[in-house]
């Protein structure tokens, strides 16, 4: 398995938004989305504010694959269920990263519905 690199790693930890995009079964990507992203440790980890019901989260879920832009770093990347053991460290991440933004967007990225959805992107050679 491929790891992020500690430039990777910082350049789209730190990044305000990350555009994501998944493979299509005929191997072309869908349309761009932009969503947050937040860095825990060696990882990074997006979630859908709709929960399950939001079309791109939909679409990470066929092919399990597809690329993301942020911080200057276009990567392909593998879309991985986190482990729900770890909503906690994620929520803290999100806090941390985007408590600046009023607590009503930043609760959209909290929920249960959120939570279902926290994936992890792992970067694909």
């Amino acid at each position: 398995m491929s790891t992020w690199t500690d430039d990777e790693l910082t350049r789209v930890g730190d990044a305000d938004e990350l555009r994501i995009a998944s493979l299509r079964q005929d191997g072309s990507l869908s349309s761009w989305r932009t969503i947050w992203v937040v860095r825990d440790h060696d990882d990074l980890y997006v979630r859908s504010v709709k929960g399950t019901d939001s079309d791109w989260y939909r679409s990470t879920r066929i092919r399990r694959e597809g690329r993301i832009r942020a911080g200057g770093v276009e990567k392909d990347v593998t879309y991985s269920d986190a482990d729900p053991a770890l909503n906690d460290q994620v929520d803290g991440a999100y806090r941390t990263k985007y408590g600046h933004y009023a607590q009503s967007v930043l609760d959209s990225v909290l929920t249960d519905g959120a939570h279902s959805t926290t994936t992890r992107l792992l970067p694909r050679t």
